[in-house]
């Protein structure tokens, strides 16, 4: 089968999931593996709460279910960081510091702003909204090192009001290229994540043109996550992934232990 690796669970301030309802989850659906990624968005402050966790209670919780589970499946424990510009050195203590076994590089926040409200496309068009994006996030993967894979890379076109309509690889690719090719030259992986199926488009994140054009560039490291909340999320249309990826050049997708890749043959 197949590895979720992004999953989020009570830790992560959008989600009250029981950890252990998310593995039964998984291996009701025939699992490989899972890693628990949830959210450490420092500066990212909603309704008076930090988007953050307690770390020492986090491992501290996942160790005894990694033990609970270790004969069923292997249980990973990783963390989803939030990008912006001016957290480079806070995530290279933060990482350093955490026996980590995969950190997802995701951006949230464009500008201070979140594109989940509707303000954030208030007086512009949606694909001026996508550009500033891209724009910020190849801002925010040079300014942030210290990951593995960058998290569903065209995320904001959830929320555009027309979605994928102003939306396309051919209309953004010299900025979407720049993002490709610096995550390629400095080790970094994307992720596929199934989310994307969950909120009505017609493609995971990212597009399979950009996919496409990732494996022509030689990008190899490629995670898969369905950024479940909830146990019945986990592994969501992960019944597609094997013909996305392998339409697109893909024949291996990775897993992460310890920080470092494991390539799994496409099932």
């Amino acid at each position: 089968m197949l590895s979720d690796c992004h999953m989020h669970t009570g830790f992560s301030l959008d989600s009250d999931a029981n950890p252990e309802d998310m593995i039964e989850s998984a291996l009701a659906k025939g699992l490989d593996a899972v890693c628990f990624t949830d959210h450490e968005d420092k500066d990212y402050i909603s309704e008076g709460n930090q988007w953050t966790f307690d770390v020492k209670e986090y491992f501290d919780r996942m160790r005894v279910l990694q033990e609970q589970y270790r004969t069923r499946i292997p249980v990973r424990i990783g963390v989803e960081i939030g990008l912006q510009p001016h957290l480079g050195a806070y995530y290279l203590e933060y990482v350093g510091q955490n026996p980590f076994d995969f950190v997802i590089g995701s951006v949230h926040l464009i500008g201070s702003r979140d594109p989940y409200y509707k303000e954030f496309f208030e007086g512009r068009s949606d694909a001026d909204a996508y550009e500033e994006t891209f724009l910020e996030t190849y801002e925010n993967i040079r300014k942030v090192e210290d990951f593995d894979v960058l998290g569903h890379l065209d995320y904001v076109t959830r929320y555009g009001r027309h979605k994928e309509e102003e939306y396309s690889y051919r209309r953004f690719g010299d900025i979407i290229d720049q993002i490709l090719r610096y995550l390629i030259e400095h080790g970094k992986g994307i992720e596929l994540n199934t989310a994307g199926l969950k909120y009505g488009l017609p493609y995971a994140h990212p597009h399979k043109d950009v996919l496409r054009r990732y494996r022509e560039l030689g990008g190899e490291i490629l995670t898969i996550g369905a950024d479940a909340h909830k146990p019945e999320h986990v592994a969501y249309d992960f019944q597609k992934v094997p013909e996305i990826l392998k339409s697109c050049g893909f024949r291996y997708y990775t897993e992460f232990v310890g920080r470092k890749a494991e390539f799994k043959k496409l099932p």
